[in-house]
């Protein structure tokens, strides 16, 4: 019985925090806040990678190109 597809990997919100590069306390308030959905067994959270992912790609605020005058100079 082989799958095609890696089963979901869910993170601790140690490993959380180590992704998006802050503390624990950061993705603790995204749970407290329900800002991120995550899965409770018992006392321990996690947070799937795809959700995670998911997260991520919601926030990201794209680069904006700067615009040139006629003068070549970046208005």
């Amino acid at each position: 019985m082989s799958s095609s597809s890696a089963p979901e990997r869910y993170l601790t919100v140690a490993e959380v925090a180590e992704v998006l590069g802050t503390t624990e306390r950061f993705p603790r308030r995204l749970i407290a806040e329900r800002r991120i959905p995550f899965v409770k067994a018992g006392k321990h959270v996690r947070i799937a990678r795809s959700t995670l992912d998911s997260y991520i790609q919601a926030n990201t605020v794209p680069s904006i190109t700067p615009r040139r005058n006629g003068l070549g100079r970046t208005v």
